[in-house]
């Protein structure tokens, strides 16, 4: 899509830097941005307006403004376009609609919880709570919770828990809460487990930050889950 060529300020990606994460894209009112080949793309440059809304949203500082030759920013290509998408149903990968199969009764489910700690939210928890020492920590994406058909008799069994969404929450605030629990107490494993959406993958990068700001060394384990429920290999 192109347009009379001007100077101004648009967004520009690094993509050795991008992860995919996905943070971005709420944040771009104009749906300027999207996840494409598994990295942050713009979509076209007459959709960016170069006001960085996005800034600050990224974990991995990968997007900033420059000053370049672009088409003219327009707000009637923009509501073109939104419209279209919506009509389309094309949001982010993440949001995408899908109808899932059910299988197996309540007769299946487990009849105890294994839920060990409370509160589970981890801007709620407290960093000194009692239930982290010597803990099997187990840092896992909300949607985890609903989605994966062994919670409480595989992944929540014997491992203390926190949860948060690595794209809504901040993931700074993240960072530092997990680093204060990690340095504060004698963890001896950390999971993490996230949905295998793309903006969901950057609950790694967040446990990742906090392991290295707080200087310690702790077994960790990677593990994905699908929108039906299974573990994926990592």
């Amino acid at each position: 899509m192109g347009g009379l060529l001007a100077r101004r300020k648009i967004v520009q990606i690094d993509e050795e830097r991008c992860d995919g994460c996905g943070q971005c894209i709420p944040n771009c009112a104009e749906g300027a941005l999207s996840i494409i080949d598994g990295k942050a793309r713009l979509v076209s440059d007459v959709y960016c307006d170069g006001l960085g809304a996005c800034l600050g949203h990224c974990p991995r500082d990968a997007i900033n403004i420059v000053e370049r030759e672009a088409p003219e920013f327009s707000e009637e290509a923009v509501h073109e376009y939104l419209q279209t998408r919506e009509s389309q149903g094309s949001t982010c990968p993440s949001s995408q609609t899908q109808s899932l199969e059910t299988e197996g009764s309540l007769a299946s489910e487990p009849q105890t919880s294994s839920l060990s700690n409370w509160p589970v939210q981890l801007n709620l928890v407290s960093v000194n709570a009692p239930f982290f020492k010597d803990a099997d920590l187990l840092l896992m994406a909300d949607c985890v919770a609903v989605a994966h058909r062994g919670l409480h008799s595989r992944l929540l069994k014997g491992r203390v828990m926190v949860m948060g969404c690595p794209k809504f929450d901040d993931a700074r605030v993240y960072v530092e809460k997990l680093t204060e629990i990690l340095r504060r107490n004698d963890v001896r494993s950390l999971t993490v487990a996230h949905m295998e959406v793309p903006c969901c993958s950057s609950l790694e990068g967040i446990a990742e930050l906090a392991l290295n700001a707080s200087g310690k060394t702790i077994p960790t384990r990677r593990l994905i889950v699908s929108v039906k429920g299974e573990e994926a290999p990592v």
